[in-house]
């Protein structure tokens, strides 16, 4: 488990792994003006990558895409896609996305880093929205989209936002966009070996682009911007930036949206299936707003070993997988323990690799059966415990880990007393040390947001981000970094509760437990006094982030040392 969460937390981040031997990881698709030199370098990792058309030969074979489509009995129309037809749909339907953006500085909270431009590309879909990748529109500022064969820009507005699944929903209010646009249908998950046609803005140009591929592998993936495990289609076609967000087009409909590549190797890209955008899409019309990717909550073992399904008393005809941690947060903790063996999944036997059939003499993980739930949904398990078959019936939701993998689209939190800055430890926060992070940020938050499950709904691992330097807090400054475990003897639930201990003390002293048994004492009328003065001189314009100031006046306590 530690060193699947490794790989994926490393691949948000789309640097290679610690261990030089492992390929490259995926990158997201977002392309970046060239004409400017900062944003320049952000294309230099994907300036390897060819171009040309992969019909010339299909990856890692000497066969013709088409005439493996021949044995197929559909019609040889729906086995391949005529580049010129994609044209013809495309054009009335495929847009160019502009996108404004300023991500957070985890660092220093308060603000944000400078702005950047991006593009990427969209299409149209049924109901008058368009279809991107959240990528594409991620921490954005200002969103425009252009049809094309038109010099127009208009002003889109981002409806929905999934990050996991990296999908967005835009919306244009101006008629005259519309005018003239056709959507675009979405179809089903293409066989291995189809033809299909990526149409999007990639760079190189300005003009709408269309590039021919075939199918190549259909399976879970790592999706780099969410770092979520999800289902993917790996097409032989050549994918750049810019090409983020378009549409995959077999026959006369949608059979996914590219998003990501694989550095360090020839034309391989990977697009979203049409099953999770319409889980996305589905999610959003019946909520209003995306809803997530339902999870059991469980960490599995597989049961490849002869003498290890012997100990767990299972028959030679059983097949299965270990359940070995459970997360206290989900409803799977309630009805299952360590130690059981989950047979079937709804009725579907799970092999001892922890998969299911998939398809013609395909397989995927069984966690494909579980996202597709939609939340609050239930599940038949089939479990083997101390030798008995026993059925529990489970309810799904998505969970969220104790330490936040993304935090797109919003301010981070903080909260700053007597010069001492208190943050929640996200994966961002460790994204701040460099492509590298895993290696170069704190060993002991790096494993703690890698390896640790939540006890309580709300709970967050708060640290001392840093010492703004003072009189106040001298000799303090080498304890940044450090989980602030206790306040005045009563432990931290979250940052939230941290600052109504701080804010409602009554003693003479504050004490701060930490990490590593270190410890913080501060007179608390003079640190107060002091907060006012360490704002001040670092120009910062509040002690607290926006959601905790909401929060101290809904309570009726309001932040003093802010307002100087």
């Amino acid at each position: 488990m530690l060193a699947s969460l490794r790989r994926f937390s490393s691949l948000r981040r789309a640097h290679p792994l610690c261990r030089p031997s492992l390929p490259r990881p995926t990158r997201p698709l977002l392309r970046r003006p060239t004409l400017r030199p900062p944003l320049a370098r952000c294309l230099a990792p994907f300036s390897h990558l060819s171009t040309t058309a992969p019909f010339e030969g299909v990856a890692g074979g000497d066969a013709s895409p088409y005439a493996v489509s021949e044995v197929d009995e559909e019609p040889a129309s729906h086995r391949c896609t005529d580049a010129y037809a994609a044209i013809e749909l495309a054009l009335d339907s495929v847009v160019k996305v502009f996108t404004v953006s300023s991500s957070p500085n985890y660092f220093l909270p308060w603000q944000n880093k400078a702005q950047r431009e991006s593009m990427g590309s969209g299409f149209v879909i049924p109901g008058w929205r368009i279809v991107t990748n959240a990528h594409v529109v991620a921490d954005h500022t200002f969103v425009l989209v252009r049809k094309h064969g038109s010099p127009t820009k208009y002003k889109a507005e981002v409806q929905a936002v999934g990050h996991e699944c990296d999908l967005a929903l835009l919306t244009v209010d101006s008629e005259e966009f519309w005018d003239g646009m056709n959507f675009l249908e979405l179809g089903d998950i293409p066989y291995l070996q189809e033809a299909v046609a990526v149409v999007g803005y990639p760079q190189g140009g300005d003009n709408i682009s269309v590039t021919k591929g075939v199918v190549s592998r259909v399976e879970p993936t790592q999706y780099v911007h969410g770092a979520a495990q999800l289902m993917a289609i790996q097409i032989d076609a050549a994918i750049n930036p810019g090409n983020s967000g378009g549409p995959a087009i077999m026959g006369d409909k949608v059979a996914g949206v590219a998003f990501q590549n694989l550095s360090g190797a020839e034309n391989i890209g990977y697009i979203i299936p049409v099953p999770i955008i319409k889980h996305f899409i589905a999610g959003v019309e019946e909520k209003g707003k995306y809803v997530g990717f339902c999870s059991l909550g469980l960490s599995c073992q597989s049961t490849e070993n002869v003498q290890l399904r012997e100990h767990f008393h299972m028959r030679p005809e059983m097949t299965g997988v270990l359940v070995s941690k459970i997360n206290p947060l989900s409803d799977a903790h309630k009805v299952l323990k360590k130690d059981d063996i989950i047979l079937a999944f709804d009725g579907v036997p799970i092999a001892n690799d922890g998969s299911v059939p998939f398809r013609n003499r395909e397989r995927i993980t069984f966690d494909h059966l579980v996202s597709m739930k939609k939340p609050g949904e239930t599940a038949i398990l089939c479990v083997l415990r101390d030798g008995i078959e026993q059925e529990f019936s489970i309810s799904l939701r998505p969970l969220q880990p104790l330490v936040p993998v993304h935090q797109f689209d919003k301010l981070p939190s903080y909260y700053i007393f007597a010069g001492l800055v208190f943050v929640p430890l996200t994966q961002p926060y460790l994204h701040e040390y460099g492509e590298d992070w895993y290696n170069t940020s704190p060993r002991r938050l790096c494993e703690r947001a890698l390896r640790e499950l939540p006890k309580r709904a709300s709970e967050q691992l708060v640290i001392l981000s840093q010492v703004l330097m003072d009189d106040i807090n001298a000799g303090y400054e080498r304890l940044s970094e450090f989980q602030v475990k206790k306040v005045n003897d009563v432990e931290v639930e979250n940052l939230k509760h941290l600052c109504g201990l701080i804010e409602g003390c009554t003693e003479e002293s504050i004490r701060l437990d930490l990490d590593d048994e270190r410890v913080i004492v501060l007179n608390y009328k003079n640190a107060r006094l002091a907060t006012s003065r360490i704002l001040k001189r670092h120009r910062i314009p509040s002690a607290m982030s926006s959601d905790l100031i909401n929060e101290q006046a809904t309570n009726g306590e309001v932040e003093v040392a802010c307002s100087s």
